[in-house]
């Protein structure tokens, strides 16, 4: 008869496993609580973002002083400026050579890396029509102009993308090199009530911000602003930040009127003018005619000048850059005349 003994270290020995056995199984499941979830749904295309809510007065101080205040770096990436010249008749300049341009930024003169006459990068296009009440009897003249202007200019490897505001901003079509996509995009124009220029002007922008080679934003309005959730600012910042060229064609029954909102006019004003874009006034079909034609000479003889920026340090956040043009051997009657348009300067980070 044989006796089967109670071994002590052997149960020892299975309570040492079970003890891990249990540890591994909590640090697993731990692991899998802490793995990020995907988001619940992603950006479609043609989608309009919404604009940024503007900045509340209770942001606290702490946040405030947590802000360094030492100087800003700067990427050492290329920076591209889409440069137009004009003559003393406003008519573009397309003989300039690499030699006749010199680039400063924040005053610092800068080796020009790249130069491109007439550059055939492809152009991304954002027409956007105002389609508030104070437009409603223009809107067949600004429509059938804005088509023209798409047949003329547009090519394979381009795209134009329609947009219509009032109260809202819609993305009608995102962009496409279809005329016939465009066409009826054209055709489905409805109006509105009020006026959202400024989140147009965001909301174009950020449209733009990651297509290639040139992005430029037309803009038909008779430049008043209702309802905007962006200020100006938020508006200056994305479309320089997505690098951005703005024609503004402003409209207006006659052009010294007394009485009528200018802030927004002198907006597009001025960010045509920091893009390296233009305004037009417009009154009449021909005058609408004249200046999609004008846009498109331009576009079709743009210089690409593009440089490495030489310091990477600087007290702002933002780069201020200037080119100027000295023809040299150039035959012109008077170089003075020549008019230079470009970008005025670029962020070195983008908006929080």
């Amino acid at each position: 008869m044989s006796l089967t003994w109670w071994n002590p270290y052997r149960a020892i020995a299975k309570v040492c496993v079970l003890a891990l056995f249990c540890a591994v199984c909590v640090k697993v499941a731990s692991a899998q609580s802490n793995v990020p979830h995907p988001p619940d749904s992603q950006k479609q295309a043609g989608s309009v973002p919404h604009p940024p809510e503007r900045a509340k007065d209770s942001a606290t101080s702490s946040e405030t002083a947590e802000q360094p205040s030492a100087t800003f770096k700067v990427n050492v990436k290329l920076v591209n400026v889409f440069t137009t010249v004009t003559d003393a008749e406003g008519r573009p300049v397309s003989s300039l050579k690499q030699e006749d341009f010199e680039v400063f930024e924040d005053d610092k003169p800068q080796k020009i890396a790249i130069f491109h006459r007439e550059s055939e990068l492809p152009l991304s296009i954002v027409i956007a029509i105002d389609t508030s009440l104070s437009t409603r009897g223009d809107q067949k003249l600004e429509l059938e102009s804005a088509r023209r202007f798409a047949h003329a200019i547009l090519r394979p490897i381009d795209g134009i993308s329609l947009f219509q505001f009032s109260e809202i901003v819609d993305q009608i079509t995102p962009f496409t090199a279809d005329l016939k996509v465009i066409d009826r995009a054209i055709n489905h124009v409805h109006s509105g009530a009020a006026t959202a220029l400024y989140d147009m002007l965001y909301l174009g922008s950020d449209a733009l911000l990651d297509r290639r080679g040139r992005k430029v934003m037309v803009v038909i309005t008779d430049g008043g602003d209702t309802v905007s959730k962006t200020n100006y600012q938020e508006a200056v910042r994305e479309a320089q930040q997505a690098e951005v060229i703005l024609y503004s064609i402003i409209i207006v029954p006659i052009e010294s009127s007394a009485g009528r909102d200018i802030g927004g006019e002198h907006a597009l004003i001025q960010l045509s003018r920091d893009t390296g874009g233009k305004h037009f006034y417009a009154s009449g079909l021909e005058q609408l005619d004249a200046a999609f034609r004008q846009i498109s000479d331009e576009l079709r003889t743009q210089y690409l000048i593009a440089y490495y920026p030489s310091t990477r340090l600087a007290d702002s956040g933002y780069r201020r850059i200037a080119i100027k043009v000295d023809p040299g051997t150039q035959d012109y009657a008077n170089p003075a005349d020549l008019r230079v348009r470009h970008r005025t300067g670029y962020y070195t980070m983008p908006a929080k």
